[in-house]
């Protein structure tokens, strides 16, 4: 792979996705195998003026050896060092840059029980500092190829032959495979606000999901929400983009109004385990039954994970032939596969599709019908035939989706 094309995905996340600005701080969080490609982003932070760049290094290999020989005590635990960190980061508010490259089941085998008892505990005592930044730091999740993710999509192929291809499908699908990423990513931005304005301009309060898979679901949506998309601000009005690729105008639905069922379109990777051909079933909001083919364990314990997971945080509008499906690879990674198709998400809800959110505490949003949780689990619903259907404050049932694709008044 041409270093150009790499140093420019560093800039372009350094620049669109945190947009650091001179003076700020930033935390990179990535797996020991990217620290080739962590020292260029690393050095485009600097470049535009970070005064600090730390990383948090991450291993899942030896997340998997802790949950073996842990106990659920030392796993869930946070050191105070850790709580301290926490708290002052919290305080400073750095520019966080999340980077995703592990395997998608490199940890299947591991004590999921385990691992979700002390994830609850440990999620227990980080929530309140990550509560205190929401809507208050920049943020970017991105991704750069991994041995274990590229061999786990192109089984066949020798493992520098499926890192080269995987980087030029990251490349690719993220936008960053041309000359000017940086003015790419400006028009994509603009398309994508201009189709949330249209679907804003149609005030809607709820969604009706048909698929031929079986999908029928009616989710209800908050009045003083509205769809994004792309670029977001901080509620000091600093811009950002929270995902690199993006497809997706989303909004946050009202908890506690969901009806019916909803079937997946594709796998979902959690905690580096697989869960395929799953199902869920709501009633008042709340999700009362679910299965799956493969690890329909897991997906119960996410469900339970707290009051809050069973309930819904985001809906998704995707079209069916968006760049990353249309690349005909499964990614086993949620930040592609979202943008692949609509999805849903379990958990935590999005407080900044709030019309002017920044004047709004946790209360507020709470009485709005934003859903609250320690987790956020995007679900992938989407298929080639599925109908979203809105409905308006008026009554009047309006055409989002037509066969898998905005219909004709939103195209």
């Amino acid at each position: 792979m041409k270093k150009t094309l790499i140093r420019n995905y560093a800039k372009l996340i350094a620049r669109v996705g945190g947009n650091i600005r001179p003076g700020q701080r930033v935390v990179i969080a990535a797996e020991t195998e990217s620290a080739p490609f962590v020292t260029l982003l690393a050095e485009e932070c600097y470049r535009l003026g970070a005064a600090d760049v730390s990383v948090d290094w991450q291993c899942a290999a030896l997340d998997k050896l802790a949950s073996r020989f842990e106990a659920v005590r030392e796993l869930g635990s946070v050191a105070p060092w850790e709580e301290a960190r926490l708290a002052e980061r919290a305080e400073r508010l750095p520019v966080t840059i999340k980077l995703l490259s592990a395997d998608p089941a490199g940890m299947q085998g591991a004590d999921r029980e385990k691992l979700t008892l002390a994830a609850m505990a440990k999620n227990a005592i980080v929530k309140p500092y990550a509560d205190r930044m929401t809507n208050r730091h920049q943020w970017c999740v991105a991704a750069v190829p991994s041995v274990g993710w590229a061999k786990r999509l192109f089984p066949q192929e020798r493992a520098g032959t499926a890192v080269e291809k995987l980087w030029q499908l990251i490349l690719q699908v993220c936008r960053a495979d041309g000359k000017d990423p940086l003015t790419d990513w400006m028009w994509h931005n603009r398309a994508l606000r201009e189709r949330c304005d249209k679907l804003n301009a149609l005030h809607l309060r709820s969604l009706e999901f048909r698929g031929g898979n079986g999908t029928e679901l009616r989710v209800g949506l908050i009045g003083q929400a509205r769809f994004i998309a792309g670029k977001k601000t901080t509620a000091e009005g600093a811009p950002f983009n929270p995902n690199i690729p993006t497809e997706e105008c989303f909004t946050t639905p009202k908890r506690g109004e969901a009806e019916g069922v909803v079937y997946s379109s594709k796998p979902l990777s959690y905690g580096g385990e697989l869960i395929e051909n799953f199902w869920l079933r709501f009633e008042g909001g709340r999700v009362v039954s679910c299965g799956a083919e493969k690890n329909a364990a897991l997906l119960e314990k996410i469900v339970a994970m707290d009051e809050g997971a069973a309930y819904l945080g985001e809906c998704a509008l995707v079209p069916f032939d968006s760049p990353v499906n249309r690349t005909g690879v499964l990614f086993y990674n949620t930040l592609f596969d979202e943008n692949a198709c609509c999805h849903i998400a379990l958990g935590r809800g999005y407080s900044n599709t709030i019309e002017n959110f920044a004047q709004y505490g946790r209360d507020d949003f709470a009485a709005m019908g934003v859903n609250d949780s320690s987790v956020h689990v995007d679900l992938m619903i989407g298929t080639a035939d599925m109908d979203v259907t809105g409905v308006t404050a008026a009554g009047e049932r309006v055409p989002v989706f037509e066969g898998g694709t905005w219909s004709r008044a939103l195209r």
